[in-house]
């Protein structure tokens, strides 16, 4: 019996590791990942309220097509709609090489971009980028504050 009884404990301390790790909130590393792709999918369904949902109205960015950061929510969402008209539809998107970094309510995205776009003659075009985007949580809610993206 007295041979059982550490047999026992960790068994039970076992079944309590594996019944906290099912029901631990996910990772702040997967929240803000799941924020930039629900991001992108609202994009490719034109859904501007969708697009917007998550960006700080002070965001800032810097991207290849312009010689200066954009300043603030109105900006990004004007552009982004008046992209929404292009006759180039995107085929497929993926993030690689994905890395978050969470300093408390700060967390820090750097992915390479790849994706395709195609024109209205079915031409295929690949799409590569370096990003950055930063997020700050507030009120339980990850927003995004600032987005660097660079092409290869």
């Amino acid at each position: 019996m007295r041979k059982m009884i550490p047999f026992v404990v960790a068994c039970l301390a076992v079944l309590f590791v594996i019944g906290v790790a099912q029901t631990a909130p996910p990772l702040a590393s997967d929240d803000v990942i799941a924020v930039t792709k629900a991001q992108w999918a609202a994009e490719l369904k034109k859904d501007i309220g969708g697009y917007s949902k998550n960006i700080a109205e002070d965001y800032t960015e810097f991207n290849g097509d312009y010689p200066v950061r954009l300043d603030g929510k109105p900006i990004n969402v004007h552009l982004t709609e008046g992209g929404f008209g292009s006759s180039s539809t995107t085929v497929s998107q993926e993030m690689a090489n994905e890395k978050v970094q969470v300093y408390g309510d700060v967390a820090i995205l750097t992915y390479n971009f790849i994706g395709a776009n195609k024109d209205k003659d079915g031409k295929i075009t690949p799409e590569r980028g370096k990003s950055t985007r930063v997020y700050v949580k507030k009120d339980g809610q990850w927003w995004l504050v600032h987005a660097h993206f660079s092409p290869v």
